[in-house]
């Protein structure tokens, strides 16, 4: 089969683009014909990892390509002649390849993977710059409630006008979690259906040793909820007085979050290791007891909890989106509710006082992840819906029957 995937980016900055490619070397290893259509934005020099490229910037004219990126038009069109794909998969598109490659996949087998809230939110996180959830539609209320700057706005809103007008190119919509299905389909998407990210297989951590410790992994921006772990940990101070903190990551927050630590004076007990390769995180994480997800936004799916509980890691994180799906209360890891310090610290003394209790859980995480959550299991539950999609539409007929739209 011949399988073109497309992602606005090909760098490893992030959990979709590590996906896109383990997708991609997955379909390979089962002897497909599997390449990947990106942008050049983000991409360090000879770095990428994309088969075909076109234009893409993170400048000041980011908003007037992601809105029209001609560029990216041109280029799928020659990778249609050239490659002629069985399927097309698209993943993020909306942030630099833009709407205007939806329409010559009308003709062509294809899916689209969401993984974020991009596809019903300018910005992609459903939330409001207070830090509340955002229950309203894309519109005017982007603007008023200051989601984005006019400059933005306008091509933003030009842009969902044309990604609502062609949707319908696609055959089937796929989410990463039950929790995007049920949004996505409360906002107006027909059927949708749910594969749960993949994760590498790794070797299981060494058992757990002193000091007890927790971590977290992340980019370093106020949905995250690491100001409120901060808070919690210094309330467990006391109560585990061996207890010691890593924070991997980088972002806008990092001086700010520095300074309330040195504040709640954790300067000794938490260690910022600023950005890590995945490899290198995984290396530092592997003595971890506990890998902490506070965040404050209901996050799509939540790969690093998936991530930690491969490893063999407790998990605590947030009782929303997709993190509720991923962690199991009591049985990998323990739930509290988002942005609640007490419910935090308590859980946290819990788990960093009981050495057992916190092996059980571990164990039963990696148990689960590798049962639900293995890359394996991914790319074979993606090659299921493309042969569904081409036995949908006939694998003699190319055009597309009105029929086969599963996007209201």
């Amino acid at each position: 089969m011949r399988i073109l995937l497309i992602n606005d980016y090909a760098s490893l900055v992030g959990g979709a683009e590590r996906g896109i490619l383990s997708l991609r070397d997955g379909l390979r290893s089962r002897g497909h014909d599997a390449r990947l259509f990106a942008s050049s934005a983000l991409r360090s020099p000879g770095a990428g990892f994309a088969d075909y490229e076109c234009l893409g910037t993170t400048s000041m004219f980011r908003t007037l390509l992601q809105t029209a990126n001609p560029f990216a038009l041109l280029q799928l069109r020659r990778i249609l002649a050239e490659f002629q794909p069985d399927l097309v998969h698209v993943k993020i598109f909306l942030t630099q390849l833009s709407p205007l490659i939806l329409p010559p996949l009308r003709n062509i087998a294809s899916l689209f993977h969401v993984v974020w809230y991009r596809p019903i939110c300018p910005t992609g996180t459903k939330t409001l710059p207070n830090g509340s959830a955002c229950r309203v539609n894309a519109g005017r209320a982007c603007y008023r409630n200051r989601c984005l700057a006019l400059h933005d706005w306008l091509p933003l809103m030009l842009q969902m006008k044309l990604w609502k007008q062609w949707r319908g190119a696609f055959d089937l919509v796929v989410a990463n979690s039950e929790w995007i299905k049920q949004t996505l389909e409360a906002n107006g998407f027909g059927s949708v259906e749910v594969v749960w990210n993949g994760v590498p297989v790794r070797a299981a951590r060494p058992p757990l040793a002193f000091p007890p410790t927790a971590a977290f992994g992340g980019r370093l921006v106020r949905e995250k909820g690491v100001d409120l772990l901060l808070h919690a940990f210094a309330k467990i101070t006391d109560r585990v007085p061996q207890a010691k903190l890593i924070i991997a990551g980088d972002g806008p927050e990092r001086a700010t979050l520095q300074a309330l630590a040195r504040r709640l004076g954790l300067d000794s007990r938490v260690s910022w290791l600023g950005h890590l390769t995945q490899h290198e995180m995984e290396q530092r994480f592997s003595q971890a007891w506990v890998q902490v997800v506070p965040s404050l936004w209901a996050e799509p799916f939540g790969i690093v909890a998936a991530e930690a509980m491969m490893r063999g890691t407790a998990v605590i994180a947030s009782n929303s989106g997709g993190l509720a799906e991923i962690v199991r209360d009591g049985e990998t890891g323990f739930l509290v509710p988002p942005g609640d310090i007490e419910a935090l610290a308590g859980r946290l003394t819990q788990i960093l006082q009981d050495r057992a209790l916190t092996q059980r859980l571990g164990d039963a995480g990696r148990k689960t992840a590798l049962r639900d959550f293995n890359e394996s299991r991914y790319v074979d539950n993606f090659l299921r819906l493309y042969e569904r999609v081409l036995a949908s539409r006939g694998t003699s007929d190319r055009r597309k029957p009105e029929s086969a739209h599963r996007v209201a």
